[in-house]
């Protein structure tokens, strides 16, 4: 039964291992001496080309060998690592003979010297087997020969009669043969000597009868075919295929047979997972007569146990061998790997498919170099250069540097350029070299030793003539790659399920496609559910409609040619690039009208008049039966999708799935330069190829869907959104998978010999870098920009690196890697011990795609453009300038299409970076081929560029780019302004240093405050050396910090402003002074907190005190409103002004606001006029009845914030009032105060201006402080600053009055006597409250009688007289006559202390006389008596006891 068979992968060069460098070493041999005897046939097998590869160890050494035809007697061998770069030198043996096609490396049981852990097995056509001892390949680069103790060798033809060997095997120890005979011989090589006993052993039947039976039959052993070493669950098997198909397995231990079956040529797969099964690969002839050859696959099942059997299944599957003779097969456990001629399949053998076999192909590397070099065809090459006179009719002269650019670009892709193919393909044109000649060649170096030998054979210069060239050319270098790279054999590592290609000159591996690659092949069906569910197809008829588009999509490609994708790209790199549209226009009127008419002539001189029109006819031919199918095919996925917007969004969808996919990646700590690096690289530039391919043929169609329109009936609004929607995403697409593919895909330059920045000086400024570079500007990054990401010296040697740059293996991508974290260590890679299998490469190209085009997954900024910024660092640190220079031309004609809408002033810092980059690189270009300009120094030269490029770069608002250069340019100036001689033209040179210096530090100023970086303004202020300029920055800086709200940075203590201080300062004034009084934030209150944290207290209030001013004469002009809001922030002013006050010392607590106020203009614009002069506008600080001139005290402003704390609780109440002056309050303010019930603001008042004796009763009888009794209002209304809460605990005035002398007698003590007498002088018959008259009687400790404090019982009692309340008077002193008489015995002697008792003698003389008075006038006689009698009475009594305490105290004295 037929297999289906699929694309499911490619093979992937391993980079490198086509340069290798050979250690040829002859090996002894004793029987060179010894002419073998003449015999009419080989002894032995005769040599073909064969190689195969040994895996020894873990971590695995892998050792490739390979025996090529064209030099019978050289065995080479190449040792390698999977975690190691491919290596760069390999071993070459020399036998004395051919050899056969047979070699077996393999590691010593037990190695007897550290020197040689390894084990060679050979055997040459004349039957002399080789066991040599192998150390590391490295180890050989001083040898010649081997030491001849490293060699054993003997005959074979010595032991027995084996006749003609025709099958050879090894494993460790031992070296099987297989002869004519049909005996197989074990030879116990590397365990004993020759001549030691058992060191042959014949695998015979060992049964007696046996023997017997064959004796007497005289039956003969058919030759034995193949022999198949096995480890099996660490025993060693010999599998033996006999000619006639018998298979028998051997115990190479016991040396006994153990099975025996018929078969054909064999093959073994290996039991690495020790299974009981190991899979066999037969290959035979179903039916004799029939030239059809057929692998069966078998099971050898097995079980060592108790007792040992084995059996063979039968056939699990049957592999038709189509396509060519059969190279090599490898086996795994559930796979079969079948090499042939025309290419490599692969089956599964653990699930075939229902309906057959499924059949896997792999694009071998023939197909690749066949298509990129246009020789799947012998009009591909020509169909090029047709497509290119359509592309390029305008500019003829074009056509060949274009054609010719493909062709080398192709050449040198990685995977198809190969040095000895193209060293041979020189040879074979005449150009020879010696090996170091070749090899110091750089990709430069060839590419321009190619270029002379295309330019020499095509001396015409006829387009035509030079794409011959190009063809032969291409064909020697197919012919001879085909002839150097013939595959040999297949290298499986069945540890991870890796294979292999192995070449005559170089190395693969093989790796499944990627989901997008099988995607845009059109392989649905093998599609995984990630990719299926990424691309989103929501039914049937959206795949049918995207299998259509493909379709279309394959059938336009094939009509432009292979040579449209290699246009197209090529198109990027040209120097006058057209547009994208402007190509795929080119390629439209292609497929519309055919080639241009410059191409009939061409065709004429070809191929002559006849065929040219016969061909001219085919053309057109081909040409309308394309533009039917295609209009067809166009018709019938309109009609099967019913409407052009699901056809628009299926292709949208598919063109989301060609984005390159964003991947979270988990990096690493250092990179590493190994096989699996160099493979990722390789696959990348594969799949980006696909991507690009596919992405252009999509752009194709739809443009062509567009340009057709209304006749496959797309409406205006489909072609709409068509170019809206769908152009832009592929124009990106195509963008960032050329990106990819040229990073993967172009070597790297050589490092230059010297620095660039040294280089810089030899440069002269010439018309052809203004004319490239309108826009913009370079260099800062080579002085100025410091790369924080190179490499360590630890992970990649120096050394070792520059020799890798410029070699035509080594491309950009590997910079890129090497330079970053390594990509691979992460989740998905697998252990990088052994070769990696087809499967685990999706991942490291996925994370690299990622890392190029959108970074770190922790990156703040994802875009492109972005990233593309680092990635040109990275190429910029190591010299690859070409590089540099295409990647940010592309990233920055992408930007401007962005821009194109928004204006060049939209840009931003990426862009700026983005040109300075840029810039380096068009310079290095310049400087290539610029001439040496001696007569302008370095520095010169440096300065003039600075100080163009920060004008440029200022002219289009870019900033930062502009400050870089202004910096530059700084750098320069005290070298240049020291030669002057040697520089001429610049302006600056007619400048002093300081001048020149400011006014670039003046730029920098400008550029950076543009930025907002004030912190960097401000040095540049400072650092200024030109005094006039520094002023001028100053003055700007602080405007600039006032507009936009940044203030703070001046009083935060951010800014050193030692030298600075005063000036800004008096600038802050400056703008105080003109300053409106609403202004956020107020200058004033900026002054204060300036002073304030320089310590200067008295000039922080002073400030303060200023804007309270300006705030006064600002709330004259307001309503009530507006005037309270004022008013309340002027208290503010004043609290500030004198808490600063209370810092400075009492004596120095003081400030003169009228000197202060001033600014010295002429000081602070030492050269120019000062914007206002003082008479152009002079503020308005006069205030009437105020002398400014006077010192303002802590007192002083004490006053004036009462006053004006009494101004805004009158303006909350709504009343306007005002003062003059600070010394005494107005006469009304009281009167206001308590006609607002605003008491508190009273007391506060009168206790502030009235103190000590000033306080007297008339203050508050003028003032109306008390109300009548009458009215007993609440006064929760009022709108005191005390809360009414305050004085709540009533519900009358009594308790507020209460309250409030509570509240302020502490202030002045003499408040209850004022209150009292108030109230006496209102009504002499007013009872005085309980709790007034309580304040007066308090005691003063340690004394009796009526004594205190100034509200004192005598207080009262004096009051009583006065007032002619003589009952109250009386009862009072009578009181506190009987407390004293009637003391405590323990007070007694108290009492009798000097000065002890104290009573108003006088006033109560005032009282009997008063009482006197009354009765004389008898005036309540009866009343009066009875007090006098009473009092009289009482004062007996207390004169009688004081004479009794005096006497009492005269005779304690005299005792």
């Amino acid at each position: 039964m037929a297999a289906r068979s699929s694309f499911a992968g490619m093979e992937v060069p391993i980079i490198g291992s086509d340069s290798i460098k050979w250690f040829n070493i002859a090996v002894p041999s004793i029987s060179t001496s010894m002419p073998p005897p003449p015999s009419p046939e080989p002894f032995a097998p005769l040599t073909v080309d064969v190689s195969s590869c040994c895996s020894i160890g873990d971590p695995p050494t892998y050792f490739i060998w390979r025996i090529d035809q064209s030099y019978p007697n050289v065995l080479e061998i190449v040792e390698f690592h999977s975690f190691e770069e491919f290596p760069r030198v390999g071993l070459r043996l020399e036998f004395a003979n051919a050899l056969c096609p047979f070699a077996f490396i393999c590691k010593k049981e037990v190695p007897t010297s550290l020197e040689n852990p390894y084990m060679l097995y050979a055997l040459t056509i004349a039957g002399v087997a080789y066991l040599i001892r192998l150390t590391d390949i490295t180890n050989y680069a001083s040898c010649t020969a081997f030491p001849p103790s490293d060699v054993v060798e003997f005959s074979i033809q010595n032991y027995g009669d084996y006749g003609a060997i025709t099958a050879i095997s090894a494993t460790m120890g031992c070296l099987v043969i297989g002869g004519r005979t049909g005996l197989v011989g074990c030879f116990r090589l590397g365990f004993l000597d020759s001549s030691d006993p058992g060191f042959l052993h014949e695998l015979r039947d060992d049964s007696s009868f046996g023997r017997l039976w064959s004796l007497m039959s005289r039956r003969t052993i058919a030759p034995v075919k193949d022999l198949v070493c096995l480890h099996i669950q660490g025993k060693r098997f010999l599998l033996v295929l006999h000619l006639d198909g018998v298979l028998q397995l051997w115990d190479l231990l016991s040396f006994s047979r153990l099975l025996r079956a018929t078969f054909m040529r064999l093959w073994a797969g290996e039991n690495i997972h020790d299974t009981s099964i190991v899979p066999l690969a037969v290959l035979h002839k179903p039916k004799p007569e029939v030239d059809r050859e057929v692998i069966s696959v078998y099971n050898l099942h097995f079980s060592l146990g108790g007792k040992t059997n084995y059996f063979v299944e039968p056939s699990t599957m049957n592999i038709s061998m189509e396509g060519g003779p059969l190279i090599d097969v490898k086996l795994s456990s559930n796979k079969i790997w079948i090499l042939k001629e025309q290419g490599l399949v692969l089956h599964n053998l653990l699930s075939p498919r229902e309906s057959g076999e499924f059949e896997q192909r792999f694009c071998l590397q023939e197909t690749v170099v066949a298509e990129q070099l246009f020789q799947t065809s012998n009009h591909a090459a020509y169909d090029l250069l047709w497509l290119a006179h359509s592309l390029y009719s305008s500019t003829k002269d074009q056509i060949a540097p274009h054609v010719s650019s493909v062709f080398m670009r192709m050449l040198f892709l990685p995977g198809i350029f190969h040095n000895s193919v193209i060293r041979e393909t020189l040879q074979d044109h005449n150009r020879h070299f010696t090996d170091s000649e070749f090899h110091s060649l750089t990709a430069d170096g060839l590419k321009k030793e190619i270029i002379s030998l295309i330019e020499h054979e095509g001396v015409s210069r006829n387009p035509l003539s030079l794409i011959n060239c190009w063809r032969s050319f291409c064909e020697h270098y197919f012919y001879n790659w085909d002839k150097k790279n013939a595959a040999c054999g297949l290298l499986l590592d069945s540890s991870s399920g890796a294979i292999g290609l192995i070449r005559k000159s170089s190395v693969s591996l093989l790796r499944c496609l990627e989901d997008i690659e099988l995607l845009a092949l059109g392989s649905f069906d093998e599609l995984g559910e990630s990719a299926s569910s990424r691309i989103n197809l929501s039914n049937d008829l959206e795949q049918e409609l995207l299998c259509e588009v493909l379709s279309c999509t394959n059938s336009l490609s094939q009509q432009l040619g292979k040579g449209t994708p290699a246009l197209f790209y090529e198109s990027f790199f040209s120097e006058q690039s057209m547009s994208p549209e402007d190509i795929v226009g080119r390629f439209l009127k292609v497929l519309e009208t055919g080639y241009t008419s410059s191409i009939a002539a061409v065709h004429v001189s070809e191929l002559g008049v006849d065929n040219a029109w016969k061909k001219e006819i085919d053309d057109h031919k081909a040409l309308r039966k394309f533009s039917v199918h295609m209009f067809l095919s166009l018709h019938g996925l309109y009609k099967k999708a019913s409407t052009w917007d699901k056809v628009v969004d299926v292709v949208l969808k598919y063109l989301n799935y060609l984005v390159p996919q964003k991947n979270e990646q988990k990096l690493g700590s250092e990179a590493v330069f190994d096989i699996s690096t160099c493979i990722t690289v390789q696959a990348t530039s594969q799949v980006a190829q696909v991507m690009f391919e596919s992405a252009v043929g999509i752009l194709l169609l739809l443009s062509y869907m567009v340009k057709l329109g209304g006749q496959i009936n797309m409406s205006p609004d489909d072609v709409s959104r068509v170019q809206l929607e769908l152009f832009p995403l592929i124009q990106e697409i195509i963008t960032e998978w050329h990106i990819i593919h040229f990073f993967s895909t172009t070597p790297s330059e050589s490092p230059a010999i010297e620095d660039f920045s040294s280089q810089l000086s030899l440069l002269q400024i010439g018309n052809h870098i203004l004319q490239t570079v309108h826009l913009i500007i370079f260099l800062v990054y080579i002085f100025n920009f410091n790369i924080s990401c190179a490499p360590s010296d630890s992970s990649i040697d120096r050394r070792s690196w520059n020799d890798k740059l410029g070699k035509c293996d080594f491309t950009l991508a590997f910079i890129l890697l090497l330079d970053h974290q390594s990509f691979f260590k992460d989740q998905n890679r697998v252990d990088s011990k052994h070769l990696p299998n087809p499967t685990s490469f999706i991942a490291p190209v996925r994370n690299f795609i990622s890392r190029i085009v959108w970074g770190r997954s922790d990156d703040v900024s994802s875009s492109f453009s972005t990233h593309s910024t680092m990635l040109a660092l990275i190429l910029l640190k190591h010299g690859q300038f070409d590089a540099v220079e295409h990647l940010l031309t592309m990233v920055n004609q992408n930007i401007l299409k962005e821009k194109t809408s928004s204006g060049i002033q939209g840009v931003n810092n990426e862009w700026c970076t983005l040109l300075h980059l840029l810039g380096c690189c068009l310079l290095s270009q310049a400087h290539r081929q610029a001439p040496r300009a001696d007569h302008v120094s370095p520095a010169a030269w440096k300065l003039h560029y600075y100080q163009w490029a920060m004008q440029i770069f200022e002219q289009y608002n870019m900033s930062a780019g502009a400050c870089q250069f202004a910096l530059a340019a700084l750098e320069q100036v005290d070298e240049v302004l020291g030669l002057k001689d040697t520089y001429s033209g610049a302006d600056f040179l007619n400048e002093s240093p300081n001048i020149a210096k400011g006014r670039l530090w003046a730029n920098v100023f400008k550029f950076t405050l543009d930025l907002s970086n004030y912190h960097d303004a401000y040095c540049a202020i400072i650092s200024n050396p030109d005094e006039e300029s520094k002023y001028i920055c100053l003055r700007r800086f602080i405007i600039v910090l006032y507009e936009r709200g940044a203030t703070k940075i001046l009083c935060d203590g951010q800014l050193p402003l030692i030298g600075l201080a005063e000036k800004v300062e008096q600038e802050l004034a400056w703008k105080a002074e003109r300053s409106d009084v609403l202004v956020k934030p107020n200058p004033y209150k900026l002054l204060y907190a300036f002073e304030m944290h320089q310590h200067n207290w008295r000039k922080a209030a002073t400030y303060m005190y200023l804007h309270s001013l300006q705030l006064k004469n600002e709330a004259t002009l307001k309503d009530c409103q507006l005037r309270s809001l004022t008013l309340q922030e002027r208290l503010n002013c004043l609290s500030a002004t004198i808490n600063a006050l209370h810092l400075v010392h009492p004596s120095c607590a003081w400030i003169t606001p009228s000197l202060q106020g001033k600014s010295n203009h002429k000081d602070l614009y030492p050269s120019k006029k000062a914007r206002i002069t003082v008479q152009d506008q002079e503020p308005n600080d006069h205030i009437p009845g105020q002398k400014l001139d006077s010192c303002m005290d802590i007192e002083k402003l004490e006053n004036e914030f009462v006053l004006t704390s009494a101004e805004y609780l009158l303006s909350l109440a709504n009343i306007k009032w005002t003062f003059t002056g600070i010394e005494k309050p107005p006469p009304n303010l009281v009167e206001l105060l308590v006609q607002s019930n605003l008491y508190d603001m009273v007391f506060t008042v009168i206790l502030k201006f009235f103190k000590g004796s000033e306080l007297k009763r008339d203050n508050f009888k003028k003032q109306s402080l008390l109300l009548t009794s009458s009215n007993n209002e609440a006064v929760h209304d009022s709108h005191d600053m005390v809360s009414a809460t305050q004085y709540s605990k009533g519900n009358d005035q009594w308790d507020a009055l209460e309250q409030y002398i509570e509240k302020y007698k502490s202030f002045h003590p003499r408040l209850p006597v004022i209150v009292a007498e108030t109230l006496l002088y209102a009504d002499r018959l007013i009872e005085l409250p309980l709790w007034l008259v309580q304040m007066f009687k308090g005691k003063v400790k340690g004394s009796w009688g009526m004594s205190g404090a100034e509200s004192s019982p005598a207080s009262l009692f004096q009051l009583y007289v006065d007032y002619g309340r003589y009952p109250e008077a009386t009862n009072l002193l009578l009181h506190y006559i009987e407390s004293l008489a009637s003391l405590r015995p323990a007070d007694v002697v108290g009492r009798k202390r000097t000065s002890a008792v104290w009573f108003p003698y006088t006033t109560i003389e005032r009282l009997w006389c008063k009482l006197g008075d009354l009765i004389s006038s008898d005036h309540m006689v009866d009343q009066c008596e009875k007090l006098r009698s009473l009092l009289q009475t009482a004062l007996l009594k207390h004169f009688h006891q004081l004479k009794v305490d005096s006497d009492d105290v005269m005779a304690s004295a005299t005792s």
